[in-house]
């Protein structure tokens, strides 16, 4: 038996996207050029558009392709602080490196000053801190950066709350863990950008979307063929395009199903080692995420342990693996860089079942103690 807890790095594709993808791949035509097979390719894609901007709640203009969740959020950190006079950026300091490293280029090499939120202990933002940068700053910010959800903790930030605090200013939010899994709603929230993924909703890897408001205008990172407003150019992946927003009009995660495996899952953990703790659970969270540190232990250690019980999981942000550092995440909720190395994070998605978390806790206390005795070894 093998068992994926992994679904925050990447999730299985779901069937009707594998055969929308297929049906697709299977067509021939640019979807730029104007014969017949263009056009029939073309409409393929901006069926596709259209229905990802009713599920994500904006106009199918405000829907920009990209090749994957990074590259929409660094057209979005870029392109919003290129657009602007100003050089002040605002993010939070428990952001995805795709929004943290452009907005660290952007002070290297363009000038910007960066300021960022600090968080709670539960992993919620500092509001107070934000309405102070605000009201002393405001003048002087190019652009606000705070995600939906944490990809490490699964914490819910409340944008909402940003977005009002920020009034003029632009406000991005990356919203690749929370887009499917909770509300969201890219006009409701009154944003100017928005990311998303398709490999985190049970489409194919290499696709991703920019949502940006159809006034906005924003230098591109890619020029050529003035594709996708003449924000992104180049050819547009039809298939995986067609697959993206396949999985997505499937609406088959169960938000209410995930989140009990999820509880019984930490609570089966708690029950084996008492001093186990959940991070960010005080806070909304996200349906599938678990971050838990495990005291004494080393989360690469752990990792690799559960992996040779065939347990997948991680210990953080998967484009951070194989980087043994400690979590900026955790730490910026406050734990040592010891502690947030001894955390492994668990994520469950569409195709786990309660026997899959039965197993992963049957196999968690030879893990943890082989993981405790290592640790152990390894500070002599």
């Amino acid at each position: 038996m093998s068992v994926y807890l992994d679904h925050a790095a990447t999730t299985p594709m779901f069937d009707v996207a594998i055969d929308a993808m297929n049906t697709s791949l299977r067509k021939l035509g640019n979807p730029s050029s104007l014969h017949t097979e263009g056009r029939s390719t073309r409409k393929d894609v901006e069926d596709a558009r259209e229905k990802i901007a009713r599920v994500v709640g904006c106009l199918a203009s405000e829907v920009i392709f990209t090749g994957s969740g990074t590259e929409a959020n660094n057209a979005a950190i870029k392109g919003l602080f290129w657009n602007s006079p100003k050089k002040v950026i605002v993010v939070s300091s428990i952001e995805h490196h795709a929004v943290l490293d452009p907005a660290h280029w952007l002070v290297e090499h363009e000038g910007a000053e960066l300021i960022e939120i600090p968080v709670t202990t539960h992993g919620v933002i500092d509001l107070d801190f934000l309405r102070k940068v605000i009201t002393a700053r405001g003048s002087e910010i190019a652009l606000i950066s705070v995600m939906h959800s944490n990809n490490e903790t699964g914490v819910i930030q409340p944008v909402g709350e940003v977005v009002k605090l920020a009034g003029d200013i632009p406000v991005h939010t990356d919203a690749v863990q929370s887009f499917t899994k909770v509300p969201l709603s890219f006009n409701d929230l009154g944003l100017f950008a928005m990311t998303i993924s398709g490999h985190k909703v049970g489409g194919p890897l290499g696709i991703g979307a920019l949502i940006l408001r159809r006034a906005v205008e924003i230098p591109a990172l890619l020029h050529g063929g003035g594709q996708e407003r003449d924000i992104r150019s180049g050819t547009l992946n039809a298939p995986s395009i067609v697959a993206f927003a396949a999985a997505v009009e499937a609406k088959l995660y169960d938000a209410t199903k995930i989140a009990q495996m999820r509880d019984s899952f930490e609570a089966g953990v708690v029950a084996l080692r008492p001093d186990a703790v959940i991070n960010g659970h005080t806070a909304p969270r996200l349906p599938g995420i678990s971050n838990i540190t495990f005291p004494g232990t080393q989360s690469d250690s752990l990792l690799l342990l559960m992996d040779s019980e065939k347990v997948s999981c991680s210990t953080g942000a998967a484009c951070t693996a194989g980087v043994h550092r400690p979590s900026h995440v955790l730490m910026a909720m406050g734990l040592t860089d010891v502690v947030s190395q001894s955390s492994l994070r668990f994520s469950f998605g569409t195709t786990n079942t309660q026997p899959d978390v039965e197993y992963a806790l049957s196999v968690l206390p030879i893990v943890i103690e082989r993981g405790l005795a290592a640790h152990a070894v390894g500070k002599k």
